[in-house]
């Protein structure tokens, strides 16, 4: 695996949500790696079950390519107590935990990670 952006990926998303922050995870269609975990959280989360849903995202951001939606931006899947927003471009993919947030906010981070996986390509 390529050397994710880390620095770049943590202080960009920090930047756009702050402490709300919990993971920032790496993704390509072969490999992945954590790049942040916010030091209250526990390391024992399943992540490789995590990862493999969000590289469904590889395929599927092509789905609405050509419809009405226009291409694909982001995905926010929402949980009790946080929620998952993925980001992918190109061969890269990113997801970031954090706690429950407005939409305004997911978009937040969604932009910040682009714009890093835009200029790391």
């Amino acid at each position: 695996m390529s050397d994710p952006p880390s620095e770049k990926l943590t202080r960009a998303c920090r930047s756009a949500i702050g402490d709300s922050l919990r993971s920032v995870v790496y993704f390509t269609e072969d490999d992945y790696e954590q790049v942040y975990l916010r030091d209250d959280l526990e390391r024992s989360a399943d992540l490789a079950s995590f990862v493999e849903n969000e590289r469904s995202g590889f395929e599927r951001r092509e789905t609405g390519a050509n419809s009405e939606l226009g291409p694909y931006d982001y995905t926010i899947h929402s949980h009790a107590d946080g929620a998952l927003t993925r980001v992918i471009l190109g061969e890269e993919g990113v997801f970031v935990t954090t706690d429950p947030l407005s939409t305004a906010r997911f978009e937040e981070v969604a932009i910040a990670v682009r714009d890093v996986l835009d200029g790391a390509t």
